[in-house]
């Protein structure tokens, strides 16, 4: 289930998006807005949404702008809607942030495929930030695991062999990780 976010300033567009994105999207929410401030206050919230769409152009500007905010704040797939004649300049500017330009007036199956296209976009971006999550902790550890090490080697006279063998013995002996023993070491001697 997804939340969308949409952004359009008539509401007949916005009845249209909304009627689409219920009829064949699985979306739980779909909050509509009328204007970038509104837009703005709602994406205080940078991880609610999955899908942005702005309908440009808004009452308070033009969408560009807002759109490239979201691409920078959020993991969010944005799909922004042009008029024909402004849709190159657009895409020129917002899709190296990685914002979907879309011209108008748009087909329900292109609107259907820009969707699918973003949702796979977005999935693929999370999944890397997920993975980046996960190797940035294990560089955390391994930094601490090696400072636990020289605080043995220093406090203690260890060899490096004898310290790593050390955090490993204790961490199967207490059944415990060995950044746990690593941070208790280093409570013991750094603190």
């Amino acid at each position: 289930m997804d939340h969308v976010l949409l952004v359009s300033s008539s509401p007949k567009v916005s009845e249209l998006l909304i009627s689409l994105l219920k009829s064949s999207y699985d979306a739980a929410e779909i909050s509509a807005v009328p204007c970038g401030r509104e837009a703005r206050s709602a994406l205080a919230q940078p991880d609610r949404y999955s899908l942005i769409i702005i309908n440009a152009p808004l009452e308070d500007e033009f969408g560009l702008d807002l759109a490239l905010l979201a691409a920078r704040t959020t993991l969010s797939g944005i799909m922004l809607l042009v008029k024909n004649d402004a849709a190159d300049k657009a895409a020129a500017k917002g899709e190296q942030f990685g914002v979907m330009v879309v011209s108008k007036p748009v087909s329900q199956q292109m609107f259907f495929q820009a969707l699918r296209l973003l949702q796979i976009s977005a999935n693929r971006l999370r999944g890397l930030q997920h993975e980046n999550r996960m190797l940035q902790s294990k560089m955390e550890e391994i930094r601490m695991i090696g400072r636990a090490k020289c605080a043995l080697i220093q406090y203690l006279n260890m060899t490096e062999p004898q310290a790593h063998r050390y955090i490993e013995k204790q961490a199967m002996d207490l059944r415990v990780t060995k950044m746990e023993v690593a941070q208790g070491i280093l409570q013991t001697y750094e603190s």
